[in-house]
């Protein structure tokens, strides 16, 4: 074997310690561990392209890169989960100094103070804004935030069945259905009128706004959900409680959100930040980071991770949670916006979503052949029926410069669900209600 530094990558393991580790398992061979893939799908052929220049490989991504329909440069009325917000110059401005950019995981809090500081600020801004008691560092999105939830109401209540709401995302219900089964959990579907919950229900988990935008009577699901001796679980629209009551005056358990909508750009995805509070008396049983203020032997204010769990590192079958991480810089982002904004100024980007909303509404409902076919009270987004299939309107809208709505039809016949925020301006909105009226004649 060479001795040069770069010849060979370095392999801890000899040749002998590999095969005493494969008998310890019972294969012969590494190959053996692969025996459960048929053998025409073991090395395919991947048919790559021949390699190229880093000039030429930069030059053909870039070509991909101007095929994506960038809002902003397309008036964009597409929600359905992940919304376009203004962000604040001074969020990208503090999320990208070094210290916070390049900083790992802050076990050692002598040394991580403004790491710590931060996600304590975060979470005391969460309360605030959800009306409870006490939040955690993050989870991994909006999505996480809700499944977890789920299980950890299981574990408050000791009960095996989770009720949910028939009006959540459908992809938060697919991820809640991935973290349930697997632990033996039972996931039933109900619907807002009914919300009857079988016996051993552990909570319902509710979405308000809802997935297609409406606000669910939160009232008398709280109190039919606490008679059977369930938790309330609410996901929600964190630019929606700027001007509206938190799921806390409710009385629900525990919130969730995703984190996006607060100075988080698109990004393709992500990466974003789950929200997640909950009643002070749940706290030991809080998935995830908690950060603490404490003071130290000299009296001093400082800031340590507290309440995190052993299990989550030495024995996981008895963990509360799998993440043991949170997505720190994309919640610092969260911070500084709501920070930046203030009471006031998220009061006033809720204010211009609502009202932007309901003045498309009140103009596509007087174009013949659209409907409004959901009653009820929105915020930003609402549901139209359209004379034509939602993917033939897009076509059309993309021909004018516009990125249309969620094409919702597997939810509601010829449904679209639309987005407004305060990005949008009169003049997009105008066009838009235009560009529908002249597809409309046309159907």
């Amino acid at each position: 074997m060479s001795t040069h530094p770069f010849a060979v990558p370095y392999l801890p393991n000899t040749d002998s310690d590999r095969q005493e580790m494969l008998k310890a398992i019972g294969v012969d061979s590494a190959g053996d561990l692969f025996r459960d893939i048929p053998p025409k799908y073991r090395n395919p052929s991947l048919n790559l392209p021949a390699p190229l220049s880093e000039m030429e490989l930069l030059g053909e991504v870039g070509s991909m890169a101007q095929q994506n329909l960038i809002p902003g440069e397309y008036a964009c009325f597409l929600g359905g989960g992940a919304y376009r917000h203004y962000i604040p110059s001074v969020v990208r401005q503090i999320v990208s100094r070094g210290e916070f950019m390049t900083s790992y995981t802050p076990y050692q809090p002598e040394v991580s103070q403004g790491t710590l500081q931060a996600t304590y600020e975060f979470q005391s801004l969460i309360c605030q804004l959800t009306g409870m008691e006490v939040a955690n560092a993050g989870m991994y999105d909006g999505a996480s935030s809700f499944a977890e939830a789920a299980l950890m109401a299981c574990r408050l209540t000791k009960r095996d069945r989770i009720a949910v709401l028939d009006t959540v995302s459908p992809s938060y219900r697919e991820v809640l259905v991935t973290y349930a089964l697997p632990q033996g959990l039972q996931v039933d579907t109900v619907t807002p009128g009914t919300a009857y919950l079988e016996e051993g229900t552990a909570c319902l988990l509710v979405q308000s706004p809802n997935f297609l935008g409406y606000l669910e009577e939160l009232e008398h699901l709280s109190r039919r959900t606490h008679d059977q001796g369930a938790l309330l679980v609410v996901a929600t629209d964190p630019i929606y409680l700027g001007m509206f009551r938190t799921p806390g005056d409710y009385d629900a358990d525990i919130v969730t959100a995703e984190g996006q909508p607060l100075g988080v750009p698109l990004s393709f995805g992500g990466p974003y930040v789950g929200i997640f509070a909950c009643k002070e008396k749940y706290l030991r049983q809080m998935p995830g980071r908690i950060v603490g203020r404490t003071l130290d032997s000299r009296g001093r204010e400082g800031y340590v991770l507290t309440l995190q769990t052993r299990e989550q590192h030495i024995r996981r079958e008895r963990a509360t949670s799998n993440i043991c991480t949170s997505e720190a810089l994309v919640a610092l982002a969260a911070t500084v916006y709501l920070s930046a904004l203030g009471k006031r100024g998220l009061r006033q980007v809720a204010e211009l979503c609502y009202h932007k909303a309901h003045y498309a509404s009140s103009l596509i409902s007087q174009i013949p052949g659209y409907s409004l076919p959901v009653q009820g009270t929105f915020f930003k987004e609402f549901v139209i029926r359209c004379p034509l299939p939602p993917h033939e309107i897009n076509t059309r809208l993309l021909e004018h410069g516009i990125i249309g709505g969620l094409d919702i039809s597997a939810h509601i016949s010829d449904g679209m669900l639309l987005c407004f925020t305060e990005m949008n301006t009169r003049e997009e909105i105008e066009s838009l209600v235009g560009v529908l009226a002249e597809v409309g004649k046309r159907a």
